[in-house]
């Protein structure tokens, strides 16, 4: 497996990397990498029960990308650059060619975020992890220039701001305990096609989760972006509100953004309400970025230049009831 994988490694080199395994740790130079005063960000994640599906399908391509991006997307809310990045694979008995393959999505993912795979570990446990099963956890590491992370306390988010999506490609790796609980109760079978997609119901749900690292550095290093958020577990009703006092509110239209199909799907198919649905999934927000009116022109043309879909979706208004409130929820869930 390492000599499989060591060419996977060095596919995801980048200044300050150094990608060679066998080591009893990864080196990475942050002076090499252009960094002056760095402040370290640092971001930990799995891909939830999203991998049941993966191992339950033998589809093991994609799942590395989820992991990557869980982290990476973490970090560069935070205003910093990912850097590197370390994989952790558990099993029972090691299958190599599985491993292999969620490596090298791992690996895709890391080319991706542009960030190197400088390490990992990969543990046989016999008696702990029954079958094929197997699990696996993403360590991401990213910087930034003293002053420049964010949310930014010399300019937080205040009443009268906009809000801008950036779309999401569908689950992402948030919600799938209740996927699985509706695929169970409805005895759908996900080999069968998908009814809202031209693939397997199991390859349209394991659709892998965006990794916004281009769009968000370029729309960060305008320097005018307030605040960002990642739409993960909790949805839109939980992780915007990470951005901003409790004295404000952000005030959303759901019919501003698109909705993936598998939203309305899932919605229908499980008879999920929408303040359920917002506050498992994306519902097609993968991140949200806040700015103020005067700049918003400016970020949404880095956004769009780097090759996102931004849409402005609300505003930030002063607290009147909940920290988020959705106008026509049952669009934002694709109903």
């Amino acid at each position: 497996l390492v000599t499989a994988i060591g060419p996977l490694a060095r596919g995801t080199q980048r200044p300050g990397a150094t990608t060679e395994l066998g080591g009893f740790g990864g080196l990475f130079d942050l002076k090499a990498a252009g960094f002056k005063d760095p402040i370290l960000v640092a971001a930990t994640d799995g891909v939830g029960t999203k991998l049941r599906l993966a191992i339950d399908t033998g589809i093991h391509t994609s799942i590395g990308i989820d992991l990557v991006a869980m982290s990476v997307n973490d970090i560069v809310v935070q205003g910093a650059e990912p850097l590197f990045f370390l994989d952790y694979f558990a099993t029972g008995r090691l299958d190599p060619a599985v491993a292999a393959d969620v490596i090298a999505g791992i690996a895709t993912g890391c080319r991706a975020a542009g960030c190197a795979l400088i390490g990992g570990e990969t543990a046989e446990m016999p008696g702990l992890y029954a079958g094929s099963d197997y699990d696996i956890a993403g360590f991401a590491v990213g910087a930034c220039e003293r002053g420049r992370t964010l949310p930014d306390p010399a300019n937080p988010v205040a009443a009268g701001d906009i809000v801008i999506a950036l779309p999401s490609a569908g689950l992402h790796s948030n919600g799938f305990s209740l996927v699985h609980h509706i695929i169970a109760q409805q005895g759908v079978d996900t080999a069968g096609p998908a009814p809202f997609a031209n693939t397997s119901l199991a390859e349209a749900l394991l659709t892998p989760t965006r990794i916004l690292t281009g769009p968000v550095l370029a729309a960060t290093a305008t320097g005018k972006v307030k605040a960002l958020a990642h739409i993960t577990g909790g949805g839109l009703l939980e992780n915007v509100p990470r951005t901003f006092s409790a004295g404000l509110s952000a005030v959303l239209d759901g019919a501003t953004w698109p909705t993936p199909p598998v939203f309305s799907w899932l919605a229908e198919t499980g008879h999920v309400v929408p303040p359920e649905m917002l506050r498992t999934f994306n519902c097609g927000v993968a991140m949200v970025v806040i700015v103020a009116p005067t700049d918003t022109d400016a970020v949404l043309d880095a956004l769009t230049t780097a090759g996102d879909a931004p849409v402005v979706i609300g505003h930030i208004a002063d607290r009147a009831d909940a920290p988020v409130v959705v106008n026509n929820a049952e669009a934002a869930c694709g109903l």
